[in-house]
């Protein structure tokens, strides 16, 4: 079943939703600036919480010791557009959790029904687990998300909303199925059927996505989505590695270095193998940095916004760091290879340029990036961070005038000068990826791999637990942070 539904219909150009989203924005700053005694009114209940109790998050232990005897879940929801507000801890009835968008056929996100329990097991699909969530990352989606921006998540779930795609925690329950062993076939091939013995057991140690709901402590979620926890890797380490590592390495794939199926021993097919990647020292940029020097790509420029991040960039392997906060961005970036000595850096027709640009900015560089790609270049995509506010909790009035204004300054790439120019420019958003699972498992397989060989680390983190959920929001959103965030639960 195909979840890409396109928009049906705008008003005044403008997609309805976007429109919604910018009206309670603005409320919210209203209300927030001028009557703060009238917040509470911005906080809708949903029918799944249990409203028996204080909407305060619950002591740490207490929470853990609920989860275990009564079934209990506690989730971060988010029932409209807004500020940190709408960041609110909940307790959800008995037996009910969260779930991504893609269990459609169980239940519509983010909440499952009551799932009741025989002498067999839990009642929930045979391809699923009960996951006891111990930490989720924070990403800059997750922000996206609170503001009613994210198209993903407004078109697969809309309000309330759980958000938070990474996950790591315990197997607590797995579904009861007839007698079975597993194969490696049943697990390559997507041939788990209802008669096959579950992939985990209660109690393994294990990290994964899920498409929506991570910010819970006990999720639904198919087991293809989670793995084993490699030794040596922590509970906050894993949760904040899949959503980045995985983004990363089809970036990768998008720019021809993964797999290394059509390379020559030892080698590229290119013969520029240079990549820049804006943002290196943060969550997706840590990934790709490391994993182009596993792929052997040279040279690797990172860029960073401040002095404080160029350390972090060159620990992770980049050859050449650019601080775009004291230097002159793509002044020093053609310099760098006019100078680097690798082919079609020097001279010729692709000389100071670059093979791969990773960009997840925006507006702020894009036009440039695609000027600074090489012929047979690629401009890889995957976010749009200066186009929306740093620094901001809630988005006034100004700020929805300002993105307005950054949208109209956004590039258009012509078919036709892709063509003569020898340009690619490629996008993705793996929040869209329900149906490819056979693909995302292969990522997530390499992944683990690196991990166990230890050519792949986690990248640095700030820990946080869930009732200061609104400072991890303030933290990546300041444009400050190094690595990753993560929350326990």
């Amino acid at each position: 079943m195909s979840l890409n539904h396109p928009k049906q219909f705008t008003i005044l150009g403008q997609d309805p939703d976007v429109l919604k989203a910018m009206v309670a924005n603005v409320v919210s700053w209203v209300i927030r600036n001028f009557f703060p005694g009238l917040v509470f009114k911005l906080l809708p209940t949903v029918p799944q919480e249990d409203t028996t109790i204080s909407r305060s998050s619950p002591p740490r232990d207490d929470a853990t010791t609920t989860t275990i005897t009564t079934n209990r879940t506690y989730c971060i929801s988010i029932g409209r557009p807004g500020g940190m507000e709408q960041l609110r801890i909940i307790r959800l009835k008995e037996g009910i959790m969260t779930v991504g968008y893609n269990l459609r056929h169980f239940c519509k996100a983010p909440f499952t029904p009551e799932i009741s329990c025989d002498e067999k097991g839990p009642k929930i699909p045979s391809d699923c687990v009960i996951l006891k969530n111990e930490c989720f990352s924070v990403n800059y989606a997750d922000c996206t998300i609170r503001w009613g921006l994210y198209e993903s998540a407004k078109r697969f779930v809309g309000w309330p909303i759980v958000p938070g795609f990474d996950v790591a925690g315990i197997i607590e329950a797995v579904p009861s199925r007839p007698s079975k062993t597993n194969t490696a076939d049943d697990y390559e091939d997507d041939n788990v059927d209802g008669a096959s013995q579950p992939l985990f057991q209660v109690g393994d140690r294990v990290f994964g996505c899920t498409l929506f709901g991570a910010y819970s402590n006990r999720i639904l979620v198919p087991e293809k989505q989670l793995r084993k926890i490699p030794r040596g890797i922590s509970m906050e380490q894993a949760a904040a590695l899949p959503a980045v590592s995985l983004t990363a390495l089809y970036a990768l794939s998008l720019a021809g270095y993964f797999p290394l199926t059509a390379a020559p021993p030892g080698g590229h097919l290119y013969s520029n193998n240079s990549i820049l990647i804006h943002s290196a020292a943060g969550g997706v940029g840590s990934m790709l940095v490391q994993m182009s020097k596993i792929l052997g790509l040279s040279p690797i420029v990172g860029v960073v916004g401040s002095a404080s991040k160029v350390e972090a960039a060159k620990r992770l392997g980049c050859d050449f760091v650019i601080d775009k906060s004291s230097q002159d961005l793509w002044k020093r970036a053609r310099e760098i290879m006019s100078t680097s000595g690798e082919k079609g850096g020097g001279g010729g027709e692709g000389g100071g340029l670059y093979k791969t640009i990773m960009d997840a900015n925006g507006v702020s560089t894009l036009q440039e990036s695609y000027d600074h790609l090489a012929p047979t270049g690629r401009l890889i995509v995957f976010g749009f961070h200066s186009n929306l506010p740093l620094g901001k909790d809630s988005l006034n009035p100004l700020e929805w005038i300002k993105m307005a204004n950054k949208m109209k300054k956004m590039p258009a790439f012509d078919p036709m000068h892709l063509t003569v120019e020898n340009k690619a420019v490629l996008g993705f958003n793996l929040s869209f990826f329900a149906d490819e699972e056979k693909l995302v498992g292969k990522l997530f397989d390499q992944i683990c791999t690196w991990l166990e060989e230890g050519l792949l680390t986690c990248p640095s983190i700030a820990t946080f637990e869930m009732k200061d959920i609104g400072d991890a929001h303030r933290l990546i959103q300041s444009g400050s942070s190094v690595g990753k965030i993560v929350v326990k639960c």
